[in-house]
């Protein structure tokens, strides 16, 4: 079992990101993982910085804790040859301790750039395919070309490449996705307790780690933690097929007018019983995941990773599929 810390880039600031992953290391957690989104999903999260510039400062001020992102997508926004380069290179920087986690990414950052993002699911997945492929022969070196339905290179070499290549656990919300990740990837990336997901990793020849995000928000009482997440993160109990599609905060802020706070415990482990946290990740373990992120939504960060290194990390870590 490895356990992650969730750095909450549309929460906070690149300063207050690196901080907490320092002290994530401190407080022993094996990794941090970060989403790399152009928008945060709420206005009033307030933040969005450049993911790569942000582990990159992470690398320097750290030693021992892997980095993770969670997810990036390589086919819109970003072209996947510049992710190669850019996973080639934090690998170097951090020492071999980067995991370049992707996915087919969602409408609220893709669609900035303009030419737009697919509507069809399978457009997305074939997208996901053809940038894997470009990712996978860059780092093979040399100079590359490559020719798919949706994506080209052409004559493109990755020249600083580590000798341990990052692994890429890729993000899946179903069947089809979870193959990707078994043919292509090296590992699977989830934000559901699905154990249907695992399952069709697995029997796709899929060997590698399992990650999922755990969702929780520490506060000394559950009515202020709860609270926390309605305002900030309520977007998280919409489900992938709206996350995917809606193409801006103001969207979201829209769609999730009519959550409560009753929804919100519902999915969320709340306040400051830890038995709370611990039936949450079971689930997680019962499905199958062995990296499991702990995504605090609470409005205090120290105080979390203090209860976590108290009164968590032992419980969490010694849990067993039932």
């Amino acid at each position: 079992m490895k356990v992650g810390y969730k750095l909450a880039t549309e929460s906070f600031g690149p300063g207050e990101l690196i901080r907490q992953a320092v002290r994530a290391e401190q407080a022993g957690f094996d990794f941090v993982e970060m989403s790399d989104h152009f928008h945060p999903w709420l206005d009033n999260q307030g933040h969005s910085p450049f993911t790569w510039t942000v582990l990159g400062a992470i690398a320097v001020k750290t030693e021992r804790i892997g980095l993770v992102t969670g997810v990036t997508c390589p086919t819109v926004r970003y072209h996947p040859a510049i992710i190669a380069q850019a996973a080639a290179t934090l690998a170097l920087v951090c020492d071999g301790r980067f995991t370049l986690g992707v996915g087919s990414g969602e409408r609220l950052n893709e669609h900035v750039i303009g030419p737009g993002f697919a509507g069809s699911v399978r457009v997305r997945h074939e997208m996901l395919r053809e940038a894997l492929e470009i990712i996978r022969s860059l780092w093979r070196g040399g100079y590359r070309s490559y020719e798919g339905k949706h994506l080209r290179l052409e004559d493109a070499r990755v020249f600083d490449l580590p000798e341990q290549l990052p692994l890429i656990p890729v993000a899946a919300g179903g069947a089809a996705a979870a193959r990707i990740a078994a043919e292509l990837g090296d590992g699977l990336f989830a934000t559901e307790p699905k154990s249907e997901l695992v399952r069709h990793y697995r029997e796709a020849g899929g060997s590698g780690p399992c990650y999922a995000e755990v969702p929780m928000a520490w506060a000394a009482d559950e009515h202020t933690a709860a609270k926390a997440v309605l305002e900030t993160s309520r977007w998280a109990v919409t489900g992938w097929k709206v996350m995917s599609e809606l193409p801006n905060p103001a969207n979201f802020d829209a769609a999730t007018t009519t959550v409560r706070e009753e929804d919100i415990l519902e999915q969320f482990a709340c306040g400051p019983d830890p038995a709370r946290y611990v039936e949450a990740a079971q689930g997680y373990v019962d499905a199958g995941f062995d990296h499991l992120v702990m995504q605090n939504a609470g409005p205090d960060p120290d105080g979390f990773i203090d209860f976590y290194q108290r009164e968590l990390d032992h419980r969490i870590r010694a849990l067993k599929p039932s």
